[in-house]
């Protein structure tokens, strides 16, 4: 059996087992070839821990090479992932989309479970591998196939829009998928005034104002979004009253009436950057803000975030050791496939034609 680095593994541990097959030292030829690398995310990484990093982001690089791999990373990834490591950032739309363009054989998702699954709804052909299997998510443990079955059993030909942050199981017995970039398009452009939105009852309720169509929910959250409050919002507006406020769309209602903008991680970021405010405070999870910041000059950073345990499952020592070991290689029975892949697909189609 093939032994697992993972969250759980003492750093310690796992650096042990990974000096038995790369070198780890910090040399002075890794210091020059991370030093781009560091100029990035100085500001949120300490000089003294650069050393711990760089090795692992060289051996990375390298190996992905020999075995032709491409890394796709979330917006929500370290930034030693997100800026040392990864090919391809973004939020889910994009990673899918980017899926549909890999010429490598293999794939390693920086992300969790669900996202790595739609890889391989995308790439059947192709190897998927996820560091550690265990990062999950809240939204896509919240549903199952047969409430969706069921759902469609009480509201007769209503076209069941899914959230991507679902299983390969539930995509299947979707209509279409959706994002939080392309919910209202989505809604918008499925037959029928009433729509079954799964399982974000936050994105959907939210994508309901936007709306003149009836949204049918489901009563799933995300952990990172679902605890910010509207009295959460006033006590940072309070602690900067000079800084623009920004939430994701999975925040409740009352958080995105009280923001100065709402949008999908991709939105964000891109309304930072065309806005540029001298300070902003974004309302969703930790490291997005630090990714953003490394990449956004005379913008002001301040804290307003929650850690995503299910993203920070994901590290450089399990990184190297997927690749190493080809593990944990994720695999989405043939039967549950194609349906998925239909639905996924079609989302991306769909999302084409409204840019």
């Amino acid at each position: 059996m093939v032994q697992l680095i993972n969250a759980e593994t003492p750093m310690d541990d796992a650096r042990a087992i990974l000096a038995e097959n790369f070198d780890l030292k910090y040399s002075a030829a890794v210091k020059r070839t991370t030093a781009p690398i560091y100029e990035r995310v100085k500001d949120k990484i300490a000089e003294v821990e650069w050393p711990f990093f760089a090795p692992l982001i060289v051996q990375i690089n390298r190996l992905k090479k020999k075995k032709d791999a491409v890394i796709l990373a979330h917006n929500y990834q370290t930034p030693q992932i997100y800026h040392g490591v990864a090919d391809f950032v973004g939020d889910s739309l994009q990673l899918a989309i980017e899926a549909t363009k890999v010429k490598q054989q293999v794939i390693v998702q920086c992300g969790v479970h669900f996202m790595a699954e739609t890889s391989k709804i995308l790439n059947p052909d192709k190897t998927v591998l996820i560091p550690d299997s265990r990062a999950g998510c809240s939204l896509a443990s919240s549903i199952t196939p047969e409430d969706v079955l069921a759902m469609r059993a009480n509201y007769p030909g209503a076209p069941v829009v899914t959230y991507v942050n679902t299983s390969a199981a539930v995509k299947a017995v979707t209509d279409v998928c959706c994002t939080s970039s392309n919910a209202l398009d989505i809604v918008n452009g499925v037959e029928g005034d009433e729509v079954i939105m799964i399982p974000d009852q936050f994105l959907a309720q939210n994508t309901a104002k936007k709306t003149k169509k009836k949204i049918i929910t489901w009563a799933g959250a995300c952990e990172v979004h679902e605890t910010f409050t509207a009295a959460d919002i006033e006590e940072l507006r309070g602690a900067y009253p000079d800084a623009k406020i920004i939430a994701h769309p999975e925040c409740p209602p009352d958080v995105i009436d009280a923001v100065d903008f709402s949008g999908s991680t991709a939105g964000m970021i891109s309304w930072v950057k065309t806005e540029r405010p001298a300070k902003v405070v974004m309302v969703t999870e930790c490291s997005m803000s630090d990714n953003v910041a490394s990449e956004t000059t005379g913008v002001e950073f301040l804290r307003g975030c929650n850690i995503c345990p299910h993203m920070k499952r994901i590290n450089l020592e399990n990184v190297l050791w997927s690749l190493h070991t080809m593990t944990e290689e994720v695999t989405v029975p043939d039967d549950i496939i194609g349906p998925a892949r239909q639905s996924v697909e079609r989302m991306i189609e769909m999302s084409s034609k409204g840019d």
